[in-house]
């Protein structure tokens, strides 16, 4: 069901998104594919910038609050967690909607409705689950799930980022916080009492 990993955001202080972005681009040799100085211009409350980063098989996400008349959830989550901290991993699978129904009925919970956007390739789709752990959804880390095209027969389609892609789940955070929507990601009383960790197998079978 899951592939790999597709990128992992990281959330940056006030002011070091700069700093993070020379490390990702000139020592770890990625390249800066878009620039997104305010995902939220014409929000009078907050917003956040969002860099990305492509290193072929999968990217990374630079992500910095801005502050206006309250305070970003970027903000509030490096507040908690520190600087550059991954705020979420996103995995590709094969298939999202089989995905979350599996997700669903093994008693997982989407943060909000999938999005749907073209990139480029073509449509994408992406998930953003509710955090790991109860609590404030603004400082709470979370997984997303997504699923890309293919270009021919080649699965290696180029991570790419669109502003649609930060408005989303910075809006449905937003949306959690505003209704005190402070659930976790997952019921575990879902999980079998008897169920037995299965022995470990090489890789590949």
């Amino acid at each position: 069901m899951i592939k790999r990993v597709d990128h992992v955001t990281y959330a940056c202080e006030k002011g070091s998104i700069e700093r993070w972005a020379w490390f990702h681009i000139e020592v770890e040799g990625g390249a800066l594919i878009n620039r997104i100085d305010d995902v939220r211009p014409g929000d009078p409350e907050s917003s956040m910038k969002i860099w990305c980063i492509d290193y072929g098989e999968f990217g990374v996400a630079l992500i910095e609050g801005i502050d206006r008349s309250k305070k970003s959830q970027v903000t509030k989550f490096v507040d908690k967690h520190g600087d550059h901290a991954v705020q979420h991993v996103a995995y590709a699978t094969d298939d999202l909607e089989k995905f979350i129904e599996r997700m669903q009925s093994l008693g997982g919970t989407p943060r909000g409705k999938v999005l749907v956007r073209n990139d480029g390739f073509g449509v994408l789709k992406q998930m953003f689950a509710r955090g790991y752990d109860e609590g404030d959804a603004a400082e709470a880390s979370f997984p997303e799930y997504v699923q890309r095209p293919t270009v021919g027969d080649s699965a290696d389609v180029a991570i790419t980022f669109a502003e649609e892609t930060g408005k989303g789940f910075y809006d449905q955070i937003e949306e959690a916080v505003a209704h005190g929507d402070e659930t976790p990601f997952f019921d575990f009383d879902r999980m079998p009492r008897d169920w037995v960790v299965p022995q470990p197998q090489p890789k590949g079978v």
